[in-house]
C-alpha cells in the first residue's frame, strides 16, 4: 500500500515527569484537556487516515482510580481507552500511558485533536504529572 503524508502536527507540553507541576484529573463527568494539536486535510485527499499517538505520564495519589483517556476530532469523540492507576507506595504509583487511535477518511478541511482525561471512580485521586506528548500523522493511502 502506497501512502503519501498530507500533515503532521506533534506537541510537547511536559517532557518530563514533575510532581511540583502536578493535577488532578477530574471526577466524570468533568474532564480536562491534556494537549491540542491541528492538522489539515488538502482537497481530494481520500482515502485517507490520521494516525494519533498520545503519552501522559500519571500518578496514582489515593485508591485505583480508572482514567479515561478519550481523542477528539472537532469535538467529536474518535477514540478511547481506560487505564486503571494504583496508588500503593509500596507497589506502584506513577506510570506512563501510551495510546494510538487512527481516523479514517476524514473530511477536507483543519481539523482540531485533542485528549482529554476523567477519573471514572469515586473516592479515588490520580494526577498528571507528565511527560505530556501527542502526535499527529495525515497520510493518502492508496490500495
Amino acid at each position: 500500500m502506497a501512502v503519501r503524508v498530507l500533515d503532521k502536527a506533534a506537541v510537547q507540553p511536559r517532557s518530563r515527569f514533575n510532581l511540583s507541576r502536578a493535577f488532578t484529573i477530574p471526577r466524570s463527568p468533568g474532564r480536562v484537556t491534556i494537549a491540542t494539536i491541528r492538522l489539515r486535510i488538502p482537497a481530494n485527499s481520500t482515502p485517507n487516515r490520521v494516525e494519533l499517538v498520545a503519552t501522559v505520564g500519571v500518578r496514582g495519589v489515593r485508591g485505583i482510580a480508572q482514567v479515561l483517556f478519550r481523542i477528539f476530532r472537532d469535538g467529536r469523540e474518535i477514540f478511547n481507552t481506560r487505564q486503571g492507576i494504583e496508588s500503593d507506595p509500596e507497589s506502584e504509583v506513577n506510570y506512563v500511558v501510551t495510546f494510538q487511535g487512527i481516523d479514517r477518511n476524514v473530511s477536507t478541511g483543519n481539523h482540531v485533536y485533542t485528549v482529554t482525561a476523567e477519573n471514572l471512580t469515586a473516592n479515588t485521586r490520580a494526577d498528571v504529572v507528565g511527560p505530556i506528548s501527542f502526535s499527529g500523522l495525515a497520510v493518502r493511502t492508496r490500495s
